[in-house]
């Protein structure tokens, strides 16, 4: 009993550590396959979609522009975590550098966007599949740890991904 004791409270800290790690890898998983969700929901139904992050009510979700439709049946949301925290590192929709680069074509429209989150940071998913150049390039998550992951634009800018801090 004494052994079996020890064993335990050699192992449990250690084992403590892994789970936390796991629910940052999870919620950065989740958060990502809900960018591929939105984008594939933007293609096959023809209606741009919006990926929200509200960092202070730490939540998220998608949902379909309500420019094209009044309420999105499909629309989710999630709730972070209570020991992770999300935060946008890099907003283009703040960025007004004349050195900012410019739009692809059919990556932005003149008319302005309806939002039900306008003063949210979204990632907006076009019909075309391609993402808005005014979403965030990177959603940080960190652990109560401080390790961090990070959801980012691909260097092709036509998907998002997962990088850890070595390849951030």
């Amino acid at each position: 009993m004494a052994i079996l004791i020890i064993a335990v409270s050699i192992t449990a800290p250690a084992l403590a550590s892994f789970f936390r790690g796991r629910t940052l890898d999870s919620e950065a998983r989740r958060l990502l396959s809900l960018t591929r969700e939105g984008q594939s929901r933007a293609i096959s139904e023809g209606l741009p979609m919006e990926l929200w992050v509200d960092p202070t009510q730490r939540a998220y979700g998608l949902e379909a522009e309500p420019s094209y439709e009044q309420s999105d049946s499909k629309a989710v949301g999630f709730a972070l975590e209570k020991d992770i925290q999300l935060q946008v590192v890099n907003n283009n929709s703040l960025s007004t550098s004349p050195a900012a680069p410019l739009p692809m074509s059919g990556a932005t429209s003149s008319a302005p966007v309806r939002s039900n989150h306008p003063s949210l940071p979204r990632i907006r998913f076009l019909p075309d599949g391609s993402i808005s150049e005014t979403s965030p390039q990177m959603l940080e998550l960190i652990g109560r740890d401080g390790s961090a992951l990070w959801v980012a634009l691909a260097r092709n800018r036509l998907n998002y991904e997962i990088r850890n801090q070595a390849s951030r």
